[in-house]
């Protein structure tokens, strides 16, 4: 690959978003990013704001919503719908849709579940099997729409109505699989991190986070580029590290209202899914802002042809984003067999992509593509489990599931419609 290749980035890449040479101190940076959002760069602001206030509304009209046992709730409901999102958004940067993802992430884990049950496979190699499948599917997927040039909305809504079939016969007729008490994929959802190494992982998380971002800044200094002013880091350190132990404390409540004949009868600590959605977001941020693949991602998402003509291989690229899509559908899948303790017949059909699309979009990741960070998955993915959690406490009977996705469907409606706006305002 030519230099030239690196230059290749879209206004939307967050690694960009800086205040413009010559400003200094914290007054320019307010009314240089002040003046970035009244230009359409929002970032996450809709999807904070909105997590707020839906959060408050629901604190105020149910007691116990902000409860250490509600909060574990939303974390391990909220899980598999943020790992989807997260590959997911790999693919809408490019413009691209993938309809299959839920019904790939049920397949791959029944892929799993039948290797450990019928044939005496052990866990670990079962789960590795499951996953090379997913990246395989996404494989086969991204080489239909790279090379052959069939349309990802055709070629995924054909996997997505097939995979359906395939799991159904893997399963067979006894309607879903139920995995070994014993087994670590289960301990995933239902398991909690010991509260000194909970508190360890989230000093390594804040020290780590905050070595990253003065680096960063001294780096910029040393280039005589501008850079984010030291109040700002110290702010946002304080804030990850505030948030993280308030969290973390949380967590530390023993929240066992039931037995649970698998595991001890003391639930305390953070569920063990936590570190993995951490691990997995610090991965593919790293590789969307900091390494070279990233950038053609968002060149290729912004302008293909430019891209293609500054010496990127765009269907490369386009075949890895749908591999890294359905490897991440797959690992979503383990997660949701993880809190279920057992994998259905049906895994992954229904609402399971809607909600990790809507999640994506609801966090800033845009629908056309070249727009779209992965923590946007997380804070979209937390958005939808809060909705319908609230909506679940408020409204009771036989309707309430019915209200439930009435809202969710207006939200994702609305912030869809905000992407759109916002993408007018920009090209107009």
């Amino acid at each position: 690959m030519s230099a030239q290749t690196d230059e290749i980035v879209t206004r939307d890449e967050p690694e960009i978003r800086e205040p413009v040479e010559g400003l200094a101190g914290l007054g320019a940076y307010a009314r240089d990013y002040v003046a970035r959002v009244r230009g359409g760069e929002l970032g996450s602001i809709p999807a904070v704001v909105g997590l707020i206030v839906i959060t408050v509304v629901f604190a105020v009209l149910h007691q116990g919503f902000l409860s250490a046992y509600n909060i574990e709730a939303l974390v391990i409901q909220a899980a598999p719908i943020i790992v989807m999102a997260m590959g997911l958004i790999f693919v809408l940067l490019l413009g691209e849709i993938d309809l299959s993802a839920g019904t790939t992430g049920g397949l791959c884990s029944a892929i799993t579940a039948v290797l450990i049950l019928r044939h005496g496979a052990s866990w670990w190699l079962a789960l590795v099997v499951g996953l090379i499948a997913g990246a395989i599917i996404g494989f086969g997927m991204g080489w239909l729409r790279a090379r052959v040039g069939i349309p990802s909305f055709v070629i995924t809504l054909a996997t997505f109505l097939a995979f359906q079939g395939v799991t159904l016969i893997l399963i067979g007729g006894q309607g879903s699989v139920i995995l070994p008490s014993d087994s670590p994929l289960i301990k995933l959802e239902n398991g909690f991190v010991p509260l000194w190494l909970g508190w360890m992982l989230l000093a390594l998380l804040v020290i780590g986070y905050a070595s990253i971002k003065i680096n960063d800044a001294l780096g910029r200094r040393r280039s005589g580029l501008s850079r984010v002013p030291f109040t700002v880091i110290a702010a946002k350190v304080v804030g990850l590290a505030a948030l993280g132990a308030v969290f973390t404390y949380e967590m530390g409540v023993n929240r066992n209202l039931t037995t649970n004949a698998f595991f001890s009868n003391k639930a305390q600590g953070m569920p063990w899914v936590v570190v993995l959605l951490v691990i997995l977001f610090i991965v593919w941020h790293f590789v969307l802002t900091r390494t070279r693949y990233g950038r053609h991602v968002y060149a290729v998402g912004g302008n293909a042809e430019a891209a293609r003509r500054a010496g990127i291989v765009v269907s490369r690229i386009r075949i890895s984003v749908f591999v890294i899509c359905s490897g991440m559908a797959a690992v979503s899948g383990m997660v949701a067999a993880s809190l279920l303790q057992s994998v259905q017949s049906n895994a992954g059909a229904g609402n399971t992509l809607l909600l990790a699309v809507g999640a994506a979009v609801i966090g800033g990741t845009s629908l056309f593509g070249g727009r779209g960070r992965i923590i946007d998955a997380v804070l979209g993915g937390l958005v939808v489990a809060v909705i319908i959690n609230g909506m679940s406490d408020l409204i009771q009977g036989a309707n309430s599931a019915g209200y439930e996705w009435v809202v969710t469907g207006a939200v994702l409606l609305l912030a869809a419609g905000f992407d759109a706006v916002v993408r007018r305002g920009r090209t107009g």
